[in-house]
């Protein structure tokens, strides 16, 4: 490749390629559908359908290796995932990485300016992205700051590891031995062939401590220094380049965590400024910091500080909500008490005037990619054969506080666990590596009870604002309608009312394996005794709102509502 073609491939433009698509009034309007490009589909449509009489005969070795999903395989499946009810994606990252290596995670980016191959073309991303916004889909890239590949090494090739903040002397970049791989290069724009712009402190091995879980090496890939004006400068560069190459309508932030609140900051401002400047006023950052609600806030919202000062600005919009995936699960599987569930929500008063506006700063989920912190990990469904299960977690996600978000393969049932992400990270398009240990069959069922059964739960929250915006209570129970109470175990109803302006709807799930018929508490002053609650998943089942007298002396009204073993429903007062 000629110089002239290499500068005109690896320069950064910021002009939109044609007119762009407006953000979303609100997030929390959106359903978001979270894939990794090489394991949802390759775009073979001769595959035939999975089946559970099929032998298990997969080599588990086949999920270290690419396996060959592209783009253009998702533009394929753009209305599997409409018809689910999906209405943003949230794409692993699509960068170039380096040939040879099994990063088909897409996490160790050498070349920032350019699609990797093996997933497609600069023309197949802009053209999944025309294809989403034409069927009303918004497309969120996952984008890495804190770290580029195993571009270069420490001296003498051999690992290096944290060692109290000890700064190790630059080895050798390593070269490519194709030309073909970012013209020989060993990282890609050539600014970041510095080797300043690197902490170079080595591996980390405590993953809890601070500083070297921002100071050190995330396993082999290389730690940037974003502390470095002239870093943070290139990647706010480089992630504007993309909204303007392909109009992106977000990003999702990798190990966010790992890096300075204020430069996340930085980052998430001038990103934000540049979308507002050309028509996406709305463009949705959120970022991936694992812990508590106190440990997130740092980064979330106007919370983030200028060192050395108090000054606060923009940060992220929201962040994945660790704290709930940590007890969600637990408790629809009748693990845990659900008044860990309760206290979750109770810290939103600590932080948010607005329990409502709450919803705003977190993408809510129950399966992910890599499953920080879980030994063994798996998927919600790992040894767990109640798939009604998995739809009580996902219908908890559509009904409750957040911007909800499902994992593909979730609404298919898989089941993958193991000691290594590459079990939670199954094919949906069959291949070496299909889920439920098999090969050589797709997974695209829209007829699969969960697909189905989530499809209807989602467009009952699209049609209903109090279950995208509305505060949240849980509500007390009662077996005999006398004596009531916040359930304290796991064969429990667990109910919740979402509450918005004048309108009330309240969801009931029956954790239990048998049926139960409990009196559930609703709000005196917006559902009146007498009036009767219809079921929206059921339309034509309704409930009588009865006025229930407390052994406590109080009265409150109440709906005595029946459910099947661990099934759902949602009540809203019929007019």
């Amino acid at each position: 490749m000629s110089k002239n073609r290499r500068e005109d491939r690896n320069r950064v433009d910021f002009q939109p390629r044609g007119e762009v698509y407006p953000s979303p009034s609100d997030w929390r309007d959106q359903f978001i559908y979270h894939l990794m490009v090489d394991r949802f589909n390759d775009g073979d449509e001769k595959r035939p359908a999975y089946e559970e009489s099929l032998p298990r005969d997969r080599d588990d070795s086949e999920g270290d290796r690419w396996q060959g999903g592209t783009l253009k395989g998702v533009s394929k499946k753009m209305d599997y995932i409409k018809g689910l009810g999906c209405t943003a994606i949230w794409l692993s990252p699509i960068f170039r990485n380096r040939d040879g290596e099994n990063t088909y995670h897409g996490y160790g980016t050498q070349n920032f300016l350019e699609v990797d191959p093996r997933f497609g073309t600069v023309k197949d991303l802009q053209d999944l992205v025309k294809k989403a916004h034409k069927k009303g889909i918004r497309v969120i890239l996952d984008v890495v700051m804190n770290h580029t590949g195993d571009n270069w090494a420490y001296p003498g090739g051999y690992p290096y590891y944290y060692c109290d903040g000890q700064r190790f002397d630059f080895g050798f970049w390593r070269r490519s031995d194709t030309p073909e791989e970012g013209d020989g290069g060993s990282v890609l724009p050539r600014e970041f062939e510095n080797p300043e712009w690197y902490r170079r402190k080595g591996e980390i091995r405590n993953w809890d401590a601070f500083p070297e879980t921002r100071d050190g090496d995330f396993l082999s890939l290389k730690d940037l220094d974003t502390s470095n004006k002239e870093v943070l400068k290139a990647l706010i560069d480089v992630y504007k380049h993309w909204i303007a190459e392909a109009d992106i309508d977000g990003y999702r932030l990798d190990a966010a965590k790992h890096l300075e609140e204020s430069s996340t900051a930085i980052f998430c401002n001038a990103i934000r400024e540049y979308a507002q400047r050309i028509g996406k006023k709305n463009f949705f950052l959120f970022g991936e910091i694992v812990g508590e609600d106190s440990f997130i806030d740092q980064y979330i919202g106007r919370n983030a500080r200028i060192p050395g000062t108090n000054e606060r600005f923009p940060s992220l919009d929201a962040a994945l909500d660790f704290p709930l995936w940590g007890v969600l699960e637990w408790v629809i599987k009748g693990f845990r008490n659900p008044a860990a569930l309760r206290e979750r929500y109770a810290r939103f008063s600590d932080i948010y005037a607005d329990r409502g506006e709450a919803g705003r700063r977190f993408v809510t989920f129950v399966d992910n990619h890599d499953q920080i912190g879980r030994s063994p990990k798996g998927r919600f469904l790992f040894e767990d054969p109640h798939q009604d299960q998995a739809l009580l977690a996902v219908g908890y996600l559509l009904t409750s506080q957040g911007i909800p978000c499902i994992y593909y393969g979730t609404e298919q049932g898989f089941d993958g666990g193991g000691d290594h992400d590459k079990y939670l990270r199954e094919c949906m398009f069959g291949g070496g590596w299909g889920a439920f240990k098999t090969t050589g069959h797709h997974f695209f069922n829209p007829e699969h009870p969960l697909y189905r059964s989530i499809s209807r739960i989602a467009e009952i929250r699209k049609r209903e604002p109090a279950l995208r915006y509305g505060r949240q209570y849980f509500r007390e129970v009662s077996g005999d309608g006398r004596n009531f109470g916040h359930p304290i175990d796991g064969r429990c109803t667990l109910a919740y009312s979402r509450v918005l302006d004048d309108t009330e709807i309240l969801v009931a799930m029956n954790l239990d394996c048998e049926p139960r018929e409990e009196y559930v508490t609703v709000d005196r002053n917006l559902t009146p005794e007498g009036g009767k609650m219809e079921d929206l998943l059921r339309p034509g089942d309704s409930f009588s709102v009865l006025s229930a007298g407390g052994a406590d002396g109080g009265e409150r009204h109440a709906v005595c509502v029946p459910l099947a073993g661990r099934s759902m429903a949602i009540l809203k007062l019929i007019p």
